[in-house]
């Protein structure tokens, strides 16, 4: 294959796992199918076996582009801050914010796909790519939090249960005043309570 080619097919496969990452968030693995992701990257249909095994596999990738997103955001705002304690603030303040909470399909594929990989099977490939981030997620909390050890430190899981269910529940019920009081108390909370690594 020419290398402008394999150029093209690699941006066709990099847009439509943007738009899958998107959309998934979104709208959940079960709200998306493929001619939706495929026209969300202006690609036709067609093309979707040359990059993705099934839709199963393009979910999965999916995934892990977000976890990736999340990972690379937390990283620039460590490199951003003089501090881990003000990198901790930087992040807890953008987590759970309302802006975040109004963007699912550009915010934690974490706490967007918990329910959607919660109902697959205990092998599936999906739930593998979910536990991966989940660990990477909870690395950078022990981070942040100024912990380490060769095991991710018991606070950081209490942290990062507390950001995705928070989070979940504030989408759940936005639009009433508990939205906002959601956000605001787990966030209160955790920049309150600064763990001791």
């Amino acid at each position: 294959m020419p290398r402008a080619s394999r150029a093209q097919a690699e941006s066709h496969r990099r847009e439509v796992l943007d738009a899958a990452a998107a959309l998934v968030r979104g709208r959940g693995v079960h709200g998306v199918t493929v001619p939706e992701v495929m026209a969300a990257a202006g690609l036709t249909h067609g093309g979707f076996y040359r990059h993705f095994q099934s839709k199963e596999d393009l979910v999965a990738q999916a995934c892990s582009a977000a976890n990736t997103a999340m990972n690379e955001e937390r990283t620039r705002i460590r490199a951003a801050a003089p501090d881990a304690a003000t990198a901790r603030r930087t992040f807890l303040e953008r987590y759970l914010s309302g802006k975040h909470r109004d963007a699912p399909s550009q915010g934690c594929g974490i706490a967007a796909l918990a329910g959607d990989v919660a109902r697959t099977q205990a092998d599936s490939q999906l739930r593998e790519v979910y536990r991966r981030g989940l660990r990477e997620f909870a690395d950078q909390l022990d981070e942040l939090g100024e912990r380490s050890g060769p095991e991710i430190d018991d606070e950081s899981l209490v942290e990062l249960a507390l950001l995705a269910g928070a989070l979940l529940l504030s989408r759940a019920s936005a639009g009433d005043e508990l939205s906002e009081r959601i956000l605001a108390a787990a966030r209160d909370h955790l920049l309150a309570n600064r763990p001791v690594g």
